[in-house]
């Protein structure tokens, strides 16, 4: 199966001038915990509400804190024509419950999610992301502890 078949194409789109009060208002709205950051028609970073609460929160900066200051600008991405099976894998080893998806021009498509795996490919892609997902530490780690 193709990510097309599979991802959500809905996606809202944070921009890097935006402040984080702005940006975590965008995810309650869509009931979302990462939202792609673009800039003149391409992605630029993402932004989660970890990053709100470990980048900004934590580290006493405000509401009106900007977004390019407490997004990660390092986007993982996959691309629409991409298996399925292979976007789990990738998705174990970055230790990343969502990519966003773009289009061979590198234009933002959608967003593919760990559930979306789940519900369309069954247990076993989604469970072998789980458990790449789950190791302590990786490339996301905020902190560079183990995660409880």
């Amino acid at each position: 199966m193709r990510v097309a078949e599979i991802m959500t194409r809905d996606v809202r789109v944070a921009r890097p001038d935006q402040s984080i009060q702005e940006a975590a208002r965008m995810m309650a709205d869509v009931d979302a915990g990462i939202m792609p950051v673009g800039e003149d028609d391409r992605l630029v970073g993402m932004i989660t509400d970890r990053d709100i609460a470990v980048r900004a929160v934590a580290e006493g900066k405000g509401p009106q804190t900007l977004v390019r200051d407490v997004m990660s600008p390092e986007v993982k991405y996959c691309f629409e024509d991409d298996d399925t099976d292979a976007v789990a894998h990738n998705m174990a080893e970055l230790q990343v419950r969502r990519l966003p998806v773009v289009n061979r021009d590198k234009r933002l498509v959608g967003i593919i999610a760990l559930g979306d795996l789940a519900v369309m490919e069954g247990a076993r892609p989604a469970g072998e992301a789980v458990s790449g997902i789950s190791q302590p530490g990786g490339q996301h780690s905020q902190t560079g502890g183990s995660r409880y």
